[in-house]
């Protein structure tokens, strides 16, 4: 269910080399979060690194939209670059493997696929 690659570029690297794969891609960044500086808003000391990216296919999201919304609990697709262990890590959670938790999973297991395949292109094209 889980998709974790190792990259030798820190994180803002990482964060910038993934958001153009997302966009070459055909996906945007619908927003990107900084848990550490989000973290230290809130008063607390964390101290590492970690980028969350919310991305999306607009057309590939109204297709699974139009087949079933509480498949919109899922969206957008997260891509997460983090420090951990002294290394530099790439994540996201498989659609394929989350949507099946939907009732009409079957229904869009299709576009699913593609959409896991791409973030992974995405992934690896960041990592590389």
């Amino acid at each position: 269910m889980i998709h974790i690659v190792e990259t030798d570029k820190d994180v803002e690297t990482a964060v910038a080399d993934l958001t153009e794969a997302v966009k070459r891609h055909g996906f945007g960044v619908l927003h990107t979060y900084d848990l550490r500086a989000k973290m230290a808003e809130k008063g607390v000391d964390f101290p590492r690194a970690c980028r969350i990216l919310e991305v999306c296919n607009p057309h590939r999201a109204s297709e699974v939209l139009t087949a079933d919304m509480t498949i919109s609990l899922a969206l957008p697709c997260r891509i997460t670059v983090y420090e951990e262990g002294g290394k530099t890590r790439i994540g996201t959670l498989l659609p394929t493997k989350l949507l099946n938790v939907f009732p009409n999973a079957e229904a869009v297991a299709g576009v699913a696929r593609e959409v896991e395949r791409e973030i992974l292109a995405m992934i690896e094209e960041a990592a590389g």
